[in-house]
């Protein structure tokens, strides 16, 4: 668990001098431990280091490991949901990062107002375009945004997007440009709505997103080291 502590050190070092390399503060910038496939004592030991939030791609895979985590987090679910694993989404997390459809924010809002909960939410958008990408399309997020804000259980808080798969610079730096424009465009159509957090950037490419606007990192290999085949 000392690599987790190590690990952990040079990505804030990594994440100070990309936040003041473009003027920002770092503190801006905060780290979702992505830990699919990871221990509950993986995840307690990226704890016992500071962070915060703990981001599971599989509504079953946390489900098994959240309750032998014990110390406190905020769990993210930053994976594709299907609609109905909503109910036990609602259970387990307390923001979903991948709302892409108007139905899945139906279902989740309705099953949130069963409990008597608001359940955060982040709108995963597909900005490289890839067909095999999951996210919302960016002609579609005005619509979709505009009916979402409307849900009396769900809290909107930002967009999501996953980087292109690509070894040019430029081409992955211009999905997280093109969010960060989506995110200014519509906070200022709907200015009721939170739109405070910008996650987008994992363990290859999150200083490129911090670069452009980047808060809220999801980092796995960089922090817990490479996955055991």
């Amino acid at each position: 668990m000392d690599a987790i502590r190590a690990n952990w050190q040079t990505l804030q070092e990594r994440i100070t001098r990309a936040a003041l390399a473009t003027g920002r503060a770092p503190e801006e910038v905060e780290v979702v431990a992505v830990t699919k496939t990871r221990t509950p004592q993986e995840v307690e030991a990226a704890l016992r280091c500071g962070l915060r939030l703990v981001g599971e791609n599989r509504v079953q895979e946390a489900a098994g490991k959240k309750d032998q985590v014990h110390l406190e987090a905020r769990w993210h679910l930053i994976g594709h949901l299907q609609t109905n694993k909503a109910a036990k989404a609602v259970e387990l997390f307390d923001l979903v990062e991948s709302v892409d459809n108007l139905h899945l924010a139906a279902e989740l809002d309705r099953r949130a107002g069963q409990v008597g909960r608001t359940l955060e939410v982040l709108i995963q958008v597909n900005t490289s375009g890839a067909p095999q990408q999951s996210g919302a399309p960016p002609e579609q997020l005005p619509e979709l945004a505009a009916k979402l804000v409307t849900l009396p259980h769900l809290r909107l808080r930002g967009l999501m997007t996953i980087g292109a798969y690509s070894p040019e610079e430029r081409l992955v730096r211009a999905c997280f440009s093109r969010l960060r424009q989506l995110r200014d465009q519509l906070a200022s159509q709907l200015p009721q709505a939170d739109w405070g957090w910008l996650s987008m950037g994992m363990s290859g490419d999150f200083e490129l997103a911090i670069a452009e606007g980047a808060n809220l990192l999801r980092l796995g290999t960089a922090l817990f080291g490479a996955r055991q085949a």
